[in-house]
């Protein structure tokens, strides 16, 4: 089913037909905004930045509640001097990403490391959400400790980690090393290879040769 939607995005959405009504996939949205050199480098660029920028604020935080950095300040000022940068950088950074995604969604989805990316994204979401609910609700009392509690030395590590994570697996969803075209074994079965082939196969027909 998910197939199926991501493969209408790709090569359907918005796109010509020709005389014999076949699609031409080359003139669909998704293929518009990949093949538009300019706005495809704007788009990449400052989801780079903003990824920086939104890491950076994370890192910085991290590391205060680490006692790495600032240990004299309380960590209520670092958060809330940089909050309005990392809320900044992280929306900015999800519509880009969004954006790059629609780019080749049915690609992207049949990509097991594009799969492992959005695990460590949801498991960085659930670190943010434990520790702003269950660490960080008795805040005032060790605001202005060095030595941060346990569970906030914990939930900064676990951040630091994921965040890594996230990034180096979003740098190499950049290639096709994973790709279902040169996938095997296990790889190919996260990815769903056989569902991408079937999908492709099933469509081929519709499309201008």
């Amino acid at each position: 089913m998910l197939s199926q939607l991501m493969a209408y995005l790709q090569y359907e959405l918005g796109a010509q037909r020709d005389a014999a009504g076949h699609v031409l996939s080359d003139t669909s949205l998704s293929a518009q905004l990949q093949s538009s050199e300019r706005l495809w480098m704007l788009l990449e660029g400052t989801h780079v930045l903003t990824l920086m920028l939104f890491a950076g604020t994370i890192l910085f935080v991290d590391l205060r509640l680490l006692g790495v950095v600032l240990p004299r300040t309380p960590v209520s000022k670092v958060t809330s001097t940089v909050l309005p940068y990392t809320v900044g950088g992280f929306v900015v950074m999800i519509l880009t990403g969004l954006a790059l995604f629609f780019a080749n969604p049915f690609e992207y989805y049949h990509n097991v490391v594009f799969r492992v990316k959005i695990g460590f994204l949801l498991a960085a979401a659930i670190n943010i959400f434990l520790f702003h609910y269950r660490v960080q609700s008795n805040l005032a009392s060790w605001d202005n400790a060095q030595r941060t509690p346990r569970g906030a030395r914990i939930a900064a590590g676990v951040s630091l980690g994921l965040w890594i994570a996230v990034i180096v697996a979003g740098r190499y969803v950049a290639y096709d090393w994973f790709s279902c075209d040169n996938a095997q074994g296990l790889v190919a079965a996260v990815s769903e290879c056989k569902e991408h082939n079937a999908t492709l196969a099933a469509l081929q027909p519709e499309l201008a040769q």
